[in-house]
């Protein structure tokens, strides 16, 4: 069959980033319960899908070379149980530029597969609502439902029940991994203390400070776990707090990257034009806004 438009679609798969991230409980099963707000970034992933091939993976990018065989793809996964869930045949070449660096506590490989399940849900002809596409995707990670929404959110529950968060005002954003992947399993076996509670914003923020005045005054439950598996991390927070213009610095999910905020794109450039260090992840972005 030859290529047509309608047979492929490029869908950006966003960095997913937690603004803050609290644990507020564990379950009988040990999964961990969570307040978090999640935000998105323009950077990301990109997969190029050609729905008319059989299923099959290729990788580019930056970050190829750390994706796994691709029949332990997540993205493989999600397109074969989404087959499953429609009672359809997995097709689809997809090829993903990989942009985002793995296990890096920015949702990279959830982001893929929730881009790929909307993708191949419309190539496949799947109507609104035959599949529950965040049941499928909670089964293949807890990051995966948010991911398909994209935009800001509240998760909570083990990262499934999800709520819409206000509008986020523009803001640079800075991401910085020194060169690490980190398993969020043990991050959350090293964990200490007590849980904290569920403390979402009162109110919309009205600009960039504002927001980054009310983030100080929430935190990331994981951050000292995940410094004491990767002491560099404090490193990397280190660096970011003396950029000029830091508004705030701190770890995104279970690490090991970390973000800044800015007041604007630019700010950020310069910001990253002032870490000088080998085998770091230095990436300048803007903070997608829109609820």
């Amino acid at each position: 069959m030859s290529d047509s438009p309608a047979s492929t679609a490029v869908i950006s798969a966003p960095a997913k980033i937690n603004l803050y991230f609290n644990v507020i409980g564990k379950r009988p099963d040990g999964y961990h319960l969570i307040d978090s707000l999640i935000g998105f970034t323009a950077l990301g992933d990109v997969l190029t899908i050609r729905g008319d091939a059989p299923l099959d993976i290729d990788c580019d990018g930056p970050f190829a070379g750390g994706m796994p065989p691709a029949d332990q793809n997540l993205v493989y996964r999600a397109a074969q149980r989404l087959a499953d869930a429609a009672g359809v045949p997995a097709r689809g070449h997809i090829s993903i530029t990989k942009n985002l660096p793995v296990a890096a506590g920015i949702g990279g490989g959830s982001s893929d597969a929730a881009a790929a399940l909307k993708a191949l849900s419309a190539l496949w002809g799947i109507p609104d609502g035959a599949v529950n596409l965040s049941e499928i995707g909670l089964t293949l990670g807890a990051d995966l439902p948010a991911c398909l929404r994209a935009r800001t959110t509240y998760a909570g529950g083990i990262g499934e029940l999800l709520e819409d968060a206000p509008e986020l005002p523009p803001a640079g954003i800075l991401l910085v991994n020194p060169g690490i992947g980190i398993a969020p399993p043990s991050v959350f076996a090293a964990r200490k203390g007590g849980f904290s509670t569920p403390n979402r914003l009162q109110r919309p923020p009205a600009d960039i400070g504002d927001l980054a005045a009310m983030l100080d005054e929430r935190g990331n439950d994981l951050t000292d776990a995940a410094i004491r598996l990767c002491p560099v991390i404090r490193t990397v927070l280190t660096a970011l707090e003396e950029t000029p213009g830091c508004l705030l610095a701190r770890m995104s999910g279970s690490g090991g990257t970390c973000f800044a905020l800015y007041q604007d794109v630019a700010a950020a450039q310069r910001a990253a034009d002032t870490i000088d260090q080998d085998g770091w992840w230095i990436a300048p972005s803007e903070l997608a806004g829109t609820a």
